[in-house]
């Protein structure tokens, strides 16, 4: 992992888990449902933001190697492993 990128994940991890612990909070206060789900969306949008920027470096890193590998099974092991990851974090 590329450390620009490893500190800009663990911000955006340590960030979504102080949200999530307000988000609790604010549940167990009986909070406006509205202002929890907006609390719940902004989480969310931090464990995104974090995993968009470890799939990125991810293939800066590892997936650069991969790619220029001589080994065919290599290849198409990575790449089946980013179509996975892409259509795990895409789900709805």
């Amino acid at each position: 992992m590329q450390l620009e990128n490893k500190k800009e994940i663990l911000l955006s991890i340590k960030k979504a888990f102080g949200t999530i612990k307000k988000v609790e909070k604010l549940i167990e206060d009986d909070v406006y449902c509205a202002n929890i789900a907006q609390q719940i969306n902004a989480a969310i949008g931090l464990l995104k933001s974090a995993n968009n920027k470890l799939l990125e470096s991810h293939i800066k890193c590892c997936g650069a190697k991969k790619l220029l590998s001589k080994d065919k099974k290599e290849i198409d092991d990575f790449v089946k492993e980013l179509i996975r990851v892409r259509d795990v974090s895409t789900r709805k």
